[in-house]
C-alpha cells in the first residue's frame, strides 16, 4: 500500500482494482507518485482503476498532460479497461473529471460510481 498525506493506493481484491483516494490537492510528483505505484498494480494484477475524487481532486494543467500522455497509455498497455471515478452525489468535480475523460475516452472507458459496490463486472 502507497499512503501519503495527498493520497493513498491499494490493491482490493474483491473488485480486482487498484483503489486510489485522494485526501487533498497535490501535484507534478506527489501527484505522480501515487499513480506510479497504481500502474504497478495495475501491471501485476491487470486490473480496473478507482479514484476516489470526493476530497482533494483537481486537475492541474501540467498533471492533465501527464494522464493523458503517460498514465493512461501504460494503464491501458498494463491490462487496464475501465476507469472509475468515486463522485459525491453533486458531482462537484464533474467539470474537472469530464476534461480527463475527453483527453482519453477512445483508449479507455469511464464511468462514474458512488461507491465500490457500484462496479459492474
Amino acid at each position: 500500500m502507497y499512503n501519503s498525506e495527498f493520497c493513498e493506493v491499494s490493491y482490493n481484491k474483491e473488485y480486482n482494482v487498484v483503489f486510489v483516494k485522494w485526501k487533498k490537492f497535490c501535484r507534478l510528483e506527489e501527484y505522480r507518485n501515487p499513480l506510479l505505484y497504481a500502474l504497478e498494480i495495475i501491471k501485476e494484477y491487470h486490473c480496473d482503476y478507482v479514484a476516489d475524487t470526493r476530497d482533494g481532486f483537481e486537475d492541474d494543467p501540467e498533471d492533465t498532460v501527464w494522464v493523458k500522455d503517460y498514465f493512461i497509455p501504460n494503464a491501458v498497455e498494463y491490462g487496464c479497461k475501465t476507469i472509475y471515478f468515486v463522485i459525491d452525489k453533486n458531482n462537484a468535480l464533474a467539470e474537472e473529471l469530464k476534461g480527463q475523460e475527453e483527453d482519453s475516452k477512445d483508449k479507455i472507458e469511464f464511468k462514474y460510481i458512488y461507491s465500490l459496490e457500484d462496479i459492474n463486472f
